[in-house]
């Protein structure tokens, strides 16, 4: 019986992408709605031959929520951790640290079978290749400047701020991000965005929004004003939860992943190629100043982009 298509990607996962030396150990932390596709990690982590321990717990209420400590505390005691949940651990402390102690952490937020076959059947050095090139290009920059059809028109400043390439291949210490993944991404400088940004492809924790748009006011770096039908109404409440560091413009990012599709899922959907995604919330991760619970990514569909009034995105085509 030859191995399945998820245990294909499970392996990807952990040879090509994190890159697991002989002797390594593997943490895999789940929660009991996505256990298929933690199972599945652990269970070819040890058929490879790693010493690998599997960790369930109840999902959490939202992205950004901090694990239990006893968890937090045993991540930071292996050498690669796997985390497919339902909600994000990336913006986390736990995560934090333990890529702080050098421990490779790889998020899988609201991870699917569909997405993870879909998403690690990517050529990540092609992937990698990219992400890279971006990153170098911004690090020169200083404002960037959107616009899509659908309404968005938004400045922000960047300059300083250090540019996160999430390749897919992490393999020093403490390096970590999404898996899937593919995309370039910034912490614009709190309180210098300014604008309307039009979600228009998908929202975190709401999904695909299909013939619905939010639109978003920006001033001074925090959401102002978020119209919309029942799908806006959504955000506004949740926004309104968690006060005033849940406005912030926490990032601004490009998708560089040729293979992901627009599906609902956030951890696929930010990084579609010839697409951008703004982020409200927490940046802590990102080196930005805020500290929230929560980290909300809203997509733009077929944005035109501005670095420095130079252009390196036409209607969703990277220029460079």
């Amino acid at each position: 019986m030859g191995i399945s298509k998820l245990d294909k990607a499970s392996i990807i996962a952990i040879k090509d992408c994190m890159g697991a030396k002989k002797n390594e150990k593997i943490l895999v932390v789940t929660d009991t709605n996505k256990k298929e596709i933690g199972y599945n990690l652990y269970n070819n982590a040890i058929k490879l031959g790693y010493q690998a321990l599997y960790i369930e717990m109840p999902p959490w209420e939202m992205h950004g929520q901090e694990p239990p400590e006893y968890i937090a505390d045993i991540m930071q005691k292996f050498d690669v951790v796997f985390c497919p949940t339902t909600k994000s651990l990336t913006h986390t402390d736990a995560r934090r640290n333990a890529s702080a102690k050098g421990v490779r952490v790889a998020t899988f937020p609201g991870i699917t079978e569909d997405v993870m076959i879909r998403g690690l059947s990517a050529n990540y050095k092609k992937i990698s290749a990219l992400t890279l090139k971006l990153k170098r290009i911004m690090e020169k920059v200083k404002t960037v400047h959107i616009i899509a059809p659908s309404g968005t028109d938004i400045t922000m400043d960047i300059r300083g701020r250090k540019v996160i390439p999430s390749k897919g291949l992490f393999h020093k210490k403490g390096e970590s991000g999404n898996l899937p993944t593919g995309e370039t991404y910034v912490a614009p400088i709190e309180g210098t965005t300014n604008g309307v940004f039009v979600v228009d492809g998908s929202m975190s924790g709401i999904g695909v929004l299909g013939t619905e748009k939010i639109r978003i006011e920006v001033k001074n770096g925090l959401a102002v004003k978020i119209q919309g039908k029942e799908k806006a109404k959504k955000l506004s409440s949740i926004i309104k939860k968690y006060g005033k560091n849940a406005q912030n413009i926490a990032e601004f990012g490009i998708g560089t992943n040729d293979k992901a599709k627009l599906s609902g899922n956030l951890l696929e959907d930010e990084k579609v190629l010839g697409t951008v995604h703004i982020a409200l919330g927490d940046n802590k991760s990102m080196g930005g100043l805020v500290n929230a619970p929560i980290h909300l990514d809203g997509l733009i569909k077929s944005p035109t982009v501005y670095f420095d009034k130079k252009m390196i995105m036409k209607s969703g085509k990277l220029l460079i």
